[in-house]
């Protein structure tokens, strides 16, 4: 569902920030620390109760003040905009709060404002642990498949009690054979879902790549996290006596992984960081494809486009988003960096960024933009 106004407190150096943003194109151009990463960064936070710049909530917060809150209205098809707010406190807590009544969660936010990112921390795809990874795989499979999350939920709850009985020292393994059916039960789940999840993916991923250049051939290799000629009972009993030498469970859906290729070897040593920015956002592009097909609209934030890319690949970027017909959200810090050829009928909003107060430069359909 595209915002149709934002409203955002105390995130940072944005004190009281209100705007309607375009259903399409949206361009914020700002220095360094104005404040322009700061909207996305906002967003990103009412879609995922977290920001994507720091894990520690006290830093956005802005300074004496006790919570910041982001509002916002979600377009529908049909009827009145939805109403939908996040309320983050210094001590912790989160208040979400969708049509004025109190969410469970924040997964109730995340199923209705579905958001991807795409920015220069985003070679950490790449190059990070495969706990990042993992967590691309269970955005869209969360998205994909309607009983993921409980499936999820339960396994890993299953497994913090498998680790912490190992954690007690030497137990009876027909004890701790006892607390693995559920653990096999439910990672059997999570591990089918992602693996049919990956293999949609791929397709898609191949196609939106070769959109961005023809230089690259990169493959998807799906790791479930053990010997994939092995179910993950057999794996399971196979690994138990290890398991409680370690104290803490070796393998499972925990350990999973997906795994970039090129002919010669992994993308991250084998790309350019150019081109490794290439393969990043056609994954994050392709992600955003398959959940569009599905008919769930998503937003796209595009922090600091220019970064590590020339102008022609820029331009084919822009252009695949463009095509998606989602809500785009682009920052940049010069204003001829985001010079891009839209479409004559994109409503396309260019707004400018400075010290923390935002306003609106243009209004216009594209074809305007470029007379």
């Amino acid at each position: 569902m595209p915002l149709v106004r934002l409203d955002i407190s105390h995130v940072r150096n944005l004190s009281s920030v209100r705007f309607e943003p375009s259903p399409q194109v949206n361009v914020i151009v700002g220095k360094n620390g104005s404040g322009k990463t700061s909207v996305l960064e906002a967003i990103h936070l009412l879609s995922f109760g977290r920001s994507f710049r720091s894990h520690k909530h006290k830093t956005y917060i802005q300074h004496e003040n006790e919570a910041c809150i982001v509002f916002a209205q979600l377009h529908q098809t049909q009827g009145s905009p939805i109403r939908v707010g996040l309320q983050r406190y210094r001590d912790g807590q989160i208040d979400v709060r969708i049509q004025g009544q109190r969410a469970q969660s924040v997964v109730e936010l995340a199923e209705r404002l579905p958001v991807q990112l795409i920015n220069p921390d985003a070679f950490r795809l790449l190059e990070g642990s495969p706990s990042i990874r993992r967590q691309f795989i269970d955005w869209g499979v969360f998205h994909f498949d309607k009983d993921f999350i409980q499936a999820w939920r339960g396994w890993q709850k299953a497994l913090k009690q498998r680790n912490t009985l190992l954690r007690r020292g030497k137990i009876p393994l027909s004890l701790l054979a006892a607390f693995d059916q559920e653990l096999i039960r439910l990672g059997e789940q999570v591990n089918q879902s992602r693996k049919a999840y990956v293999e949609k993916l791929t397709p898609h991923f191949v196609k939106v790549l070769s959109l961005l250049t023809t230089e690259l051939s990169v493959s998807l290799q799906f790791f479930q996290g053990w010997d994939a000629q092995k179910s993950l009972q057999m794996a399971v009993e196979a690994g138990r006596e290890r398991d409680i030498e370690l104290g803490y469970t070796h393998t499972g859906p925990q350990r999973a992984d997906l795994r970039v290729k090129t002919a010669t070897g992994d993308a991250l040593d084998t790309l350019s960081r150019g081109q490794q920015k290439l393969v990043v956002s056609a994954l994050k592009i392709a992600q955003g494809q398959l959940l569009i097909d599905m008919g769930r609209p998503l937003v796209f934030l595009v922090d600091d486009l220019p970064a590590e890319l020339d102008a022609n690949h820029r331009q084919k970027l822009c252009q695949l988003l463009e095509s998606l017909n989602s809500q785009i959200f682009i920052t940049s810090v010069e204003p001829d960096t985001t010079d891009f050829t839209w479409a004559d009928t994109t409503d396309v909003r260019q707004f400018s960024m400075n010290n923390g107060e935002l306003s609106l430069i243009e209004q216009r359909f594209a074809g305007e933009l470029n007379e």
